[in-house]
C-alpha cells in the first residue's frame, strides 16, 4: 500500500511561504527576469488537472511578472513529449513546465528509454497543488458506495471496465493500486487524455473512472456521474459526503492515499535567482484569494513550499510509484 505524502495544514504553509517571501532579497540578475513571455509547457491536452492548475497559476504570475505566460499544450507519451522539450530547452526560465505524479515519477519506470531523467535533466521551481482523485461511477451502475462497487466488480469478473488518461497515466495507475488492494477484475480501456476519458463514463460506454477532482467534479455536481470514493487521507471540502477510500472498510485499502501532485519545474541549469523569484511569485499566488477560490472550487489544495521541498517529493515519488508499475505489470502505449 503507498505511503501517505507529508500533509502539512494549508495555513501553515501558506503563512511560511508568503512570510519567507516577503524576506527575501533577490540579486541584480533576477531583478531583470524575466525579459520575453514564459512559455509554461501543460504536457497534455486541455481540460485536464494539469492544464486548469496551469492556467489558473499562470494567470497570477502574468500579473505578478509583468510579462505574459502562455499555456503551451504539448500532448503525447503520457506527458513525456512536452517534458523532453522542456528539459532540453534553454535553461534561463522563459521555458516551464507543469509536472506532476505522472511525467515525474511514474514515467522513469513506464518508459525504458525515457528523454529526460527527472531529478536529473530539471530544477524544481515550485509545488503547486495537491488533487485527490475522485472515484465516480456512471449512475446506471448499481452501487453507492465503494464496497457496493467491488463487489459488484468481484461478481462480474471482466465485464467491468474503466477508463483512463492513457497506460501509465494517473487515473490509471491509481485504479490500479486499488485494484490491487481489492482483487477488483476491472478492464482497463486507456483513452488519449482525461476528457475523453471522462466523457465515455458519463456516455455510459465505460463503467468508472478514478482520476483528478478538477475534471469530474462538474459532472458530479450536476448527477451525470457519481462520486462513492476519494484517494486523499481525509475527505474533500468541495465533496463532504464522500467518504475516502480508507473509510469504505474494504479489506486491504486501510491507510489508502493516492493523491495526485502537480508543481513547475525548469530545465536544469536554471540560475537560482530566477527560480527563487518564481517561487517566490507562484508562492504568492497560491495564497491570492483568487487562486485559493479556484483551486477549492476545482478539489485541489494549494501546497506552497521551497524549490528544495519540492525537489525531495519529487525523489521520493519516483521510488515510490516504480514498484506499482512494476507489480501492475504496466505498458506504455
Amino acid at each position: 500500500m503507498p505511503h501517505a505524502m507529508p500533509h502539512p495544514t494549508r495555513r501553515s504553509l501558506l503563512r511560511a511561504a508568503v512570510g519567507s517571501a516577503a524576506t527575501l532579497a533577490l540579486p541584480a540578475v533576477a531583478q531583470s527576469f524575466p525579459s520575453r513571455p514564459i512559455r509554461l509547457v501543460v504536457p497534455f491536452t486541455p481540460g485536464g488537472s494539469s492544464d486548469l492548475l496551469a492556467r489558473a497559476v499562470g494567470q497570477e504570475l502574468a500579473k505578478s511578472l509583468g510579462q505574459p505566460v502562455v499555456i503551451d499544450n504539448v500532448p503525447g507519451a503520457g506527458g513525456s513529449l512536452g517534458a523532453e522539450r522542456v528539459a532540453r530547452a534553454p535553461a534561463d526560465g522563459h521555458t516551464l513546465l507543469m509536472g506532476h505524479i505522472g511525467t515525474l515519477a511514474v514515467n522513469p519506470a513506464l518508459y525504458p528509454k525515457l528523454g529526460y531523467d527527472p531529478v536529473r535533466d530539471f530544477a524544481p521551481v515550485a509545488w503547486v497543488a495537491r488533487v485527490p482523485n475522485i472515484l465516480a461511477i456512471h449512475p446506471s451502475v448499481p452501487a453507492r458506495t465503494l464496497a457496493e462497487f467491488v463487489q459488484l466488480a468481484r461478481s462480474r469478473p471482466g465485464a467491468m471496465n474503466y477508463s483512463s488518461g492513457g497506460n501509465g497515466s494517473a487515473a490509471h495507475l491509481t485504479m490500479e493500486v486499488l485494484k490491487l488492494a481489492t482483487r477488483m477484475p476491472l478492464v482497463h480501456i486507456p483513452y488519449r487524455g482525461a476528457a475523453p476519458a471522462v466523457a465515455d463514463v458519463i456516455a455510459g460506454q465505460v463503467q468508472a473512472v478514478f482520476t483528478g477532482a478538477p475534471a469530474l467534479l462538474p459532472h458530479v455536481r450536476a448527477g451525470k456521474l457519481r462520486a462513492v470514493a476519494v484517494s486523499s487521507p481525509k475527505r474533500i471540502p468541495a465533496l463532504p459526503e464522500v467518504p475516502t477510500v480508507a473509510e469504505s472498510g474494504v479489506p486491504g485499502t486501510k491507510g489508502f492515499e493516492a493523491d495526485q501532485w502537480y508543481g513547475l519545474v525548469a530545465p536544469a541549469g536554471t540560475p537560482a535567482e530566477a527560480l527563487r523569484l518564481l517561487n517566490q511569485q507562484v508562492n504568492r499566488a497560491l495564497a491570492s484569494p483568487e487562486v485559493q477560490a479556484r483551486l477549492a472550487g476545482e478539489g485541489a489544495e494549494p501546497t506552497p513550499a521551497t524549490p528544495e521541498a519540492y525537489g525531495r517529493l519529487i525523489a521520493a515519488e519516483v521510488q515510490r510509484w516504480g514498484p506499482v508499475v512494476k507489480a501492475a505489470n504496466i505498458q506504455p502505449d
